[in-house]
């Protein structure tokens, strides 16, 4: 039984709900957002959704909880939106932004240039003593995951030293050197 796609989503002011066919579309201050769904049922009754399936089965139990999820993330993103910090970490590596243009000096012989998409904020923080700071923002945390998960695949944090593009408060594993 899935508890989290038994749980209604309760809607904020400034949000609204469009259930037509079978998609959902979540509109909000910061944006839009559409998401089709299939193999359970999706109902909006006095500023609440609510998820239900059809029945036991495997498909409609997994679906329950995923789609329930999506929707929240929906609306916690039209409302609020969804924030991601990337630090770089290692002698030399810096990040600046034009636009929506980010210009990453990974060691690498050139720079790494990316244009993002443009419901995508991004700000870089640099400051003498620290590590530089990528902030990605936007409504969509499908987006911003995967824009991040790209940026941190050109440089991966390594074990040993602990270099490269690692989430902001994120655990390494950090292995021991050669010992002589």
């Amino acid at each position: 039984m899935s508890r989290i796609g038994n749980n209604p989503i309760a809607i904020p002011e400034g949000v609204t709900i469009d259930l037509t066919d079978n998609v959902v579309t979540v509109k909000g201050k910061l944006g839009e957002l559409t998401q089709e769904f299939s193999g359970v049922e999706v109902k909006l009754e006095d500023g609440q959704v609510s998820v239900a399936r059809p029945s036991d089965s495997k498909e409609h139990k997994s679906k329950h909880g995923l789609y329930r999820s999506l929707i929240l993330n929906m609306v916690e993103g039209v409302s609020k939106g969804w924030t991601k910090e990337l630090e770089l970490v290692g002698v030399g590596y810096r990040a600046s932004n034009q636009g929506q243009k980010l210009d990453l000096a990974l060691g690498f012989s050139h720079n790494i240039v990316i244009d993002l998409a443009p419901e995508i904020k991004v700000e870089t923080i640099s400051e003498k003593g620290k590590n530089p700071i990528i902030k990605l923002t936007s409504f969509d945390k499908q987006l911003v995951g995967q824009i991040a998960a790209k940026i941190r695949g050109f440089r991966k944090p390594e074990p040993y030293k602990g270099k490269g593009i690692k989430f902001v408060g994120e655990q390494l594993r950090r292995k021991a050197g050669k010992s002589a």
